[in-house]
């Protein structure tokens, strides 16, 4: 940034005041004086011929730190060395300030960099040097009214939103459907058509629907009849009448019953007692077990066990 740079061609500038004993003379080194925004930075320089014997007071000088609405004093440096070029020799004060811009003006607005007053002195007396103000201009960082040419108001157009490529996941998922709903078409084929109606028609479909409802200790009257519903069942499909002993030729025939051979034998025995032995004692009459295995059968008879 050039902000902080002197204006060279300034410099060498008339004296703004000398003293009638040339005690001391003053120049000042302005900065450019146009082109500042808040938040900018700039310097000015004086610089203090004193003659022999003249020293500047340090206390006079401005502390930095101190806001003037406006601008505010940064930082305060001061060099001092012998001036050559003064006859009979004396010191020179390079004195350099910078200022910050802390306003936001809606229109360029001048300013002015305050007016300093600095003291020298000797043994004898003291003289004080008035610097006098500068002006600058500060611009605006925005117009205040935003142009009405279009895109520049203050209401935007909406943006379309970008688009994107959906046909891969559009057929994908146009697949997927379709073969979904192939899979519910087959699964409503097996569960409710031809073959679910010829499985409800088989025997121990039918056994089933006779034996759901059965309760847990069962009536003697309707344990006979749950029975003889089940040795109708296995007859039928054994193909004549079955009983104990003809179990293994019947599992051979129809693997399927084969894990429900156990339970069969239990339900022949049982059976058995029922309508044969006159004299044998009370049984269980289980008529939620009865069911089971006549769910089982009947699962067993559809492939399903």
């Amino acid at each position: 940034m050039t902000r902080r740079l002197l204006c060279a061609a300034v410099l060498g500038a008339a004296a703004l005041q000398a003293l009638a004993n040339d005690a001391a003379s003053v120049e000042t080194v302005e900065p450019r004086a146009f082109g500042y925004q808040v938040g900018d930075v700039l310097a000015r320089r004086v610089i203090v011929h004193a003659a022999q014997g003249w020293r500047l007071d340090a206390a006079s000088l401005p502390v930095a730190g101190r806001r003037g609405g406006a601008l505010e004093l940064r930082s305060v440096q001061t060099r001092q060395a012998a001036d050559d070029g003064q006859a009979g020799g004396g010191l020179r004060y390079d004195i350099d300030l910078q200022y910050q811009v802390f306003i936001a003006p809606p229109q360029v607005r001048t300013i002015e960099i305050a007016p300093l007053k600095i003291r020298l002195e000797n043994a004898q007396r003291e003289q004080t040097l008035r610097i006098e103000a500068w002006p600058v201009t500060v611009a605006p960082l925005v117009p205040v009214d935003a142009p009405a040419r279009r895109g520049l108001g203050d209401l935007q157009p909406d943006v379309n939103p970008p688009l994107i490529d959906t046909t891969a996941p559009r057929q994908r998922l146009t697949a997927y459907a379709v073969l979904a709903a192939c899979l519910l078409a087959a699964l409503a084929v097996l569960q409710f058509g031809p073959p679910w109606r010829a499985a409800r028609n088989r025997p121990f479909g039918r056994a089933l629907r006779k034996l759901r409802r059965l309760p847990q200790d069962v009536p003697q009257v309707t344990w006979r009849a749950a029975c003889q519903t089940m040795h109708d069942a296995l007859n039928r499909t054994a193909g004549h009448a079955l009983f104990e002993r003809d179990l293994d030729a019947f599992v051979q025939a129809h693997p399927r019953f084969a894990p429900l051979r156990p339970d069969l034998v239990k339900f022949l025995h049982a059976s058995r007692r029922e309508f044969f032995d006159a004299g044998a004692a009370p049984q269980e009459r289980d008529g939620a077990w009865l069911t089971g295995l006549a769910r089982r059968c009947h699962d067993a008879e559809r492939g399903l066990a």
